[in-house]
């Protein structure tokens, strides 16, 4: 079980954010934890300092693709991007230094996943370039994924069966459990165990972690198999639940 470092992007600053505030019409919802007095590459050279690997860029929005390239161009190869990524665009996002894209709206149709779509963003970045971000909301006993900022529900389930077939399309899967995403109040135990259970390739976790205790609960739930990725409990976002040197020590 590794950390993974995280850059969350927002109006181009660096942010931390409660998921479930975002929205595509009225920024003024969004609920903000900590903004940034330092660039995206401050942030990107000090993980590739301390030699953490698979950390994510996600754009959060548009108005961020200035501060994405230039923590991609700080640390070359060692992190991946989310957020707007489309066969058009994911190229772009390689050449400036991502070591993988990460994906999700953009194969969905209407709600529905789109075979389509995923077939032709797989063929175009390969297999071993493409995340598919699975992040999810619980909806009548379901997790199904969410799209637009997190605030659309799709028709897809995050069970064993998608995640097998999708593991035929990419190298990684991204799960944010959106639903205690930014709140820091404990991670989302019976998510963890399921995805533990079902995932056929790597995997990384989101969601609620605030403290050491909720890392060992998250490796115990886990099995052992899910990376982690922590943003507003850490102490270099103004958390003051986990110290970054703690989190990094113990992921090593």
């Amino acid at each position: 079980m590794q950390f993974r470092p995280c850059i969350d992007l927002h109006n181009g600053k660096v942010k931390q954010i409660v998921g479930s505030s975002l929205s595509d019409s009225n920024d003024e919802s969004v609920v903000t934890n900590f903004e940034a007095e330092f660039p995206s590459s401050h942030y990107a050279e000090m993980y590739q300092k301390d030699g953490l690997k698979g950390g994510h860029v996600i754009k959060l929005g548009p108005g961020n693709d200035e501060a994405a390239a230039e923590a991609l161009q700080a640390y070359p190869g060692g992190l991946q991007i989310g957020g707007g990524i489309t066969p058009d665009n994911a190229q772009k996002w390689l050449d400036y230094g991502a070591d993988k894209v990460i994906v999700t709206s953009y194969i969905f149709e209407n709600g529905d996943i789109s075979w389509d779509k995923l077939e032709r963003i797989t063929e175009t970045v390969g297999k071993e370039n493409l995340v598919l971000d699975l992040s999810c909301r619980k909806r009548d006993g379901k997790y199904l994924v969410v799209i637009d900022r997190w605030q659309t529900f799709t028709s897809l389930e995050v069970s064993a069966e998608t995640l097998e077939k999708l593991a035929d399309y990419c190298c990684e899967f991204l799960v944010h459990a959106v639903d205690v995403e930014g709140m820091q109040q404990g991670v989302e135990v019976e998510l963890v165990e399921q995805l533990a259970k079902w995932s056929p390739i790597p995997m990384t976790y989101a969601g609620g972690i605030s403290s050491l205790k909720d890392i060992e609960i998250l490796e115990k739930a886990g099995q052992g198999k899910l990376d982690f990725t922590v943003g507003s409990a850490l102490d270099i976002f103004g958390g003051t639940g986990l110290t970054y040197k703690d989190v990094v020590k113990q992921s090593k």
